[in-house]
């Protein structure tokens, strides 16, 4: 058995575009990332870019770190992960109200809309209220129409207002891992 995407949405989706269109606009230089399904093919976009340049993490909170480094030296970030990993960076988000950093996050969600793997629901459940907990605000997309839309208003939200926030795409945008036999 192995485990594929359900990509309903996601196959003909051009979200992931949009989402490095806005990028592009905001003038993100950094992207810090750890390596994820849901967010491949804007990955694979940001590695072929001359003007971005797509960081892998080992692990999420590096990501914190790496953005309050490239806030520091006059770039800006937009880092990507997934919800699960989300967790890992509480001890980090300490350092984005600190230092009024304008902390950029994208992340897919897992552990909602058909998820398959009970672990990942305890953390997804939770995810909103992590980021909030934190002051971070959150805006979600849960259809490709309102990807571009979502994104520009968190980016604008972040880097303009300097108001940290997060951008949660829903899994049902993204779509629901099955397992295969």
């Amino acid at each position: 058995m192995h485990a594929r995407t359900d990509t309903s949405e996601q196959q003909t989706a051009t979200w992931p575009e949009d989402i490095y269109s806005v990028l592009q606009r905001f003038d993100v230089r950094q992207v810090p990332y750890v390596p994820d399904a849901g967010h491949s093919r804007l990955i694979q976009r940001v590695l072929g870019s001359d003007t971005m340049r797509g960081i892998p993490l080992t692990t999420e909170e590096e990501g914190v770190a790496l953005v309050a480094g490239a806030w520091a030296g006059g770039q800006r970030c937009a880092m990507l992960m997934q919800s699960s990993g989300v967790g890992n960076c509480v001890n980090m988000f300490s350092l984005v109200p600190l230092f009024r950093l304008p902390f950029f996050t994208i992340v897919t969600m897992r552990g909602e809309w058909g998820e398959y793997n009970y672990w990942q629901v305890p953390m997804g459940s939770t995810t909103q209220a992590m980021f909030e907990l934190s002051g971070i605000r959150v805006m979600r997309a849960n259809h490709a129409a309102e990807v571009r839309e979502v994104v520009e208003a968190g980016a604008a939200q972040a880097f303009n207002a300097c108001t940290p926030t997060a951008i949660l795409l829903s899994q049902r945008l993204i779509g629901a891992k099955v397992f295969v036999k």
